[in-house]
């Protein structure tokens, strides 16, 4: 059997796929191309860049049997064609939440301290400007004491949290489907501290906005604008944003005008409406920190995600 890891696949995995008897082909295969060349395999593994729509489905089934996403979102994926022409779709729920959420605090620290502004500056600008970029620099805040917001209380979220605890952050949640969760924070095991568990009772997505100090979403895509301007207006005054979760969740025209106007101090984003941008507005602004879509793109996340769709496959076909 042959399977496509169309977007790359982690060493270890493909080793272990071979070694049960499995073709993996890593060679890219363009997004024009693929509806043509899809039922040369029988699995077809992708990241975010691969976009397994109807066409693809359509023209890989029967041969094509299992769609498997290296990573949490299925926005990607057409699950109704994916259904209707029997191939079972798989994704990794798991292996990526402390990459991502490691993520939004790298975006958190760097808005909190303008780190956004001074990486730009100092290679230009750092000889000559030294004193206007320090003095720019020391407007910065703290996360000690603030309140974290998440939209979104799944497994990233409650990993989000965690961390959120251990900086002295207090956290309030939104989330439809879950009333309460438990938040395991646990040590390094050489610490031999105990695990302490703090209990989350969410609240409504209107609560979360108006209390929080810093916004994080933590969502599936495919839903529309879940923060577009009505949400940013009940928003803290000098609040901050990060968006780690899956671009078209937030409305980057009104994210840009609230940032614009003061009302929304800064944010962080990992992924966008369109990926690659089309709009380059957001890119410049200096209240805004940045990321191409590595929300997973750690070596110890790519490992785990390796892993477990390899394990899913071979359980798939019982091997």
């Amino acid at each position: 059997m042959k399977i496509l890891a169309n977007d790359g696949i982690d060493q270890s995995a493909k080793e272990l796929l071979e070694s049960k008897g499995f073709t993996v082909e890593t060679n890219k295969i363009s997004q024009e191309e693929l509806a043509s060349r899809i039922s040369e395999f029988d699995v077809l593994l992708v990241r975010s860049a691969t976009k397994v729509n109807a066409a693809v489905i359509e023209a890989g089934a029967p041969n094509l049997k299992l769609v498997g996403r290296a990573g949490v979102g299925l926005d990607n994926v057409d699950l109704v064609s994916a259904k209707a022409n029997d191939v079972a779709v798989v994704n990794t729920p798991a292996a990526s939440s402390t990459s991502v959420a490691e993520l939004v605090f790298a975006h958190l620290f760097s808005i909190c301290r303008l780190l956004q502004v001074t990486n730009r500056e100092m290679p230009e600008n750092g000889m000559t400007q030294f004193n206007e970029l320090k003095k720019l620099a020391s407007k910065g805040t703290e996360l000690k004491g603030k309140t974290l917001g998440l939209i979104g209380f799944g497994r990233i979220g409650r990993e989000t949290a965690r961390i959120a605890f251990g900086l002295g952050m207090n956290v309030v949640a939104y989330d439809p489907m879950i009333a309460s969760h438990d938040v395991e924070i646990t040590f390094h095991p050489e610490s031999n501290l105990p695990t302490v568990k703090i209990n989350i009772q969410t609240i409504s997505k209107e609560e979360v906005l108006k209390q929080a100090d810093f916004v994080s979403l933590h969502i599936p895509g495919g839903q529309g604008y879940v923060i577009a301007a009505a949400e940013l207006a009940l928003m803290k005054k000098g609040a901050g944003l990060v968006n780690c979760a899956r671009g078209g969740t937030v409305s980057e025209e009104d994210l840009i005008a609230a940032l614009n106007s003061g009302h929304i101090a800064y944010a962080g984003t990992d992924v966008f409406e369109k990926e690659p941008p089309v709009n380059d507005a957001i890119l410049k602004m200096k209240n805004v920190s940045l990321s191409p879509h590595i929300g997973a793109s750690t070596e110890e996340a790519q490992k785990r995600i390796g892993d477990e769709i390899a394990q899913q496959i071979l359980t798939f076909f019982n091997l």
